[in-house]
């Protein structure tokens, strides 16, 4: 959030929720277009370090929605994913 707080300032954005989710949105169609680049289905120089740079983007954002959002992602991954890491009884 500090680093978002910082742009946010820097280029006079007003953040809220709304926001937060269009900008995942964004930066998921970049991961896109750099993924398509990188499989030879879309126009532009594959560049593997702008993919990550896009994979970065999303993750920042989705951190960001979340706690815009109150969403306790760590108590969500533990129920909903690493569940599936622990013994069935």
């Amino acid at each position: 959030m500090r680093i978002s707080d910082k742009y946010a300032r820097e280029h006079s954005i007003d953040r809220d929720r709304d926001w937060a989710i269009l900008k995942l949105q964004e930066e998921l169609g970049e991961l896109t277009q750099e993924h398509l680049r990188l499989s030879s289905r879309a126009r532009g120089t594959p560049n593997p370090q702008a993919q990550a740079d896009e994979a970065a983007d999303v993750l920042g954002m989705l951190l960001i929605y979340c706690q815009m959002s109150g969403i306790d992602i760590e108590q969500a991954m533990e129920r909903k994913w690493l569940s599936w890491l622990k013994p069935q009884t």
